[in-house]
């Protein structure tokens, strides 16, 4: 499992260490053979009481339901207290997606900055709605990641699986500007193959770029929930309704099943119809 799966299931199984160690009688965990599926019931309550959406929900009983069955197999239960629930299918949402409006604007807003965390900041706003990538994808390129001379980005997504996606010009510039003029003050004599830097010349993080995005787009005047996703979102929504086939924007978004790319086309067809509504006479 990627990184990200294995810290949100870390977490889970923490969140039910603590949950039970006031569950049980005596008020601390002393051995999970304590614990009966009216304990489980409780925990599900508990769940609904703190508005978990339904994807978070899914994934902590998956979590909860595959640990007991480990315990059995282990021979430390006899049976799983957590046999009787049924993992819930988590309904796929339509995904938050900016406007090419917005999306100029943020990136006009960004461009318009003079310091070298600003132009960083363009910069990886630009490649990142450039190629689609996934925020873990941004921040984990090297140098060697990016090829100028052939205009692409080699980045590895989900299980390590490699894919290689063509850049604009406009996204080109932008990096060599950087490489060229940006990334030598940051790198303050470290030595480091990370392409995004941050201040003390180490490899910028998720949760810094999500928060230098937050305040771009707070001062693009952006009022729409806007996270490093979402223009990863925007990217495929973008090209769908410029006409590039799903297949075409599966791959560049690396899904491995074609049915992951089909959330967008809801957001196109809603596209579509406008254009009819603007453009059939009788309409």
């Amino acid at each position: 499992m990627s990184a990200n799966t294995v810290s949100a299931y870390r977490n889970d199984l923490a969140g039910f260490i603590d949950y039970f160690s006031g569950a049980t009688s005596d008020g601390r965990l002393g051995d999970w053979r304590e614990i009966t599926p009216d304990h489980v019931n409780e925990l599900l309550a508990d769940m609904d009481d703190r508005s978990y959406s339904p994807a978070t929900r899914s994934r902590k009983i998956a979590a909860l339901r595959s640990f007991m069955k480990f315990l059995v197999e282990e021979r430390v239960l006899d049976e799983s207290p957590a046999a009787h629930i049924r993992t819930p299918r988590a309904g796929r949402p339509v995904p938050d997606v900016l406007t090419s409006e917005d999306v100029d604007a943020l990136l006009e807003t960004a461009a318009a900055g003079t310091s070298p965390e600003d132009r960083r900041d363009h910069t990886m706003i630009e490649l990142m709605y450039a190629a689609g990538l996934r925020v873990s994808e941004l921040v984990s390129l090297d140098l060697t990641d990016v090829n100028l001379r052939d205009a692409t980005v080699r980045t590895l997504g989900k299980g390590s699986k490699e894919r290689i996606v063509p850049l604009h010009e406009v996204a080109v510039g932008a990096v060599e500007s950087y490489l060229a003029g940006v990334r030598p003050l940051l790198a303050n004599r470290a030595h480091t193959e990370a392409l995004f830097l941050g201040r003390r010349g180490r490899r910028l993080s998720r949760q810094a770029f999500w928060q230098r995005l937050k305040r771009v787009a707070a001062n693009a005047g952006i009022t729409a929930h806007i996270t490093p996703h979402t223009l990863r979102h925007s990217f495929a929504t973008h090209l769908l309704q410029g006409g590039a086939s799903l297949r075409h924007v599966q791959e560049l978004l690396g899904h491995s099943s074609i049915s992951t790319t089909q959330i967008y086309t809801h957001l196109t067809s809603e596209h579509v119809r406008t254009e009819y509504d603007k453009a059939h006479p009788r309409a």
